[in-house]
């Protein structure tokens, strides 16, 4: 998957983040109002992540039968928000094929480099040591406006599913994004992924 190396650093401040996102007061309305994604079924996983898998086969094997969506409060937002600015400024953006000689390559960026998804995973880490939920912690594989491919990590809630991306600071909502949604990992088994319905629809408007 090719990422964007660029910055838009939107939001540097974790109050302005917060403020930018308002919230529904249940799950119900979250999924009436299309504020949660629509999974389909079953779909193919990505090659990067079957090779992260191959060498973190732990991490790939976790099952969540009882995977309730994560209750969206005050104090998660900030920790969420956190993590998030913290890991787009500790991380520089540096292509696979610069730092591992190789065109897909998913990894934990500890040398301090990596790409989108490299930037999601440890995100995704260090969230799960926080105390989120695996089966709320998901890989996500996108098309940008300008049909590039790009990783971002959901958080998924009852308050609707938002997303971590290392091309901005924000927290937002995944419709808000411009992004078109195409697989994400599953909820339920941390080694399966599933499609997301409406993957070919018309692309939002994206949020400047």
């Amino acid at each position: 998957m090719a990422c964007s190396m660029g910055w838009r650093r939107a939001a540097r401040s974790l109050g302005l983040a917060i403020a930018l996102i308002a919230f529904p007061s249940a799950l119900s309305l979250a999924n009436a109002a299309g504020l949660s994604m629509t999974v389909g079924g079953p779909t193919s996983q990505p090659i990067g992540h079957y090779d992260f898998c191959k060498i973190h086969p732990a991490e790939c094997a976790i099952r969540s039968p009882n995977n309730k969506p994560e209750h969206m409060t005050g104090k998660l937002l900030r920790e969420v928000t956190a993590v998030d600015v913290s890991v787009n400024t500790r991380i520089k953006p540096m292509s696979d094929m610069d730092n591992y000689g190789k065109e897909e390559w998913w990894s934990y960026p500890d040398d301090g480099f990596g790409d989108c998804e490299d930037y999601a995973l440890e995100k995704r880490r260090e969230l799960i040591s926080a105390g989120v939920a695996v089966s709320n912690l998901l890989m996500t594989v996108v098309r940008k406006p300008d049909g590039e491919g790009h990783a971002v990590l959901t958080v998924r809630t009852d308050k609707g599913d938002f997303i971590l991306d290392n091309l901005t600071d924000k927290v937002r909502l995944w419709s808000k994004t411009g992004y078109r949604y195409l697989k994400r990992q599953a909820s339920d088994n941390t080694g399966h992924w599933v499609s997301i319905l409406g993957g070919d629809a018309p692309l939002v408007s994206s949020v400047q």
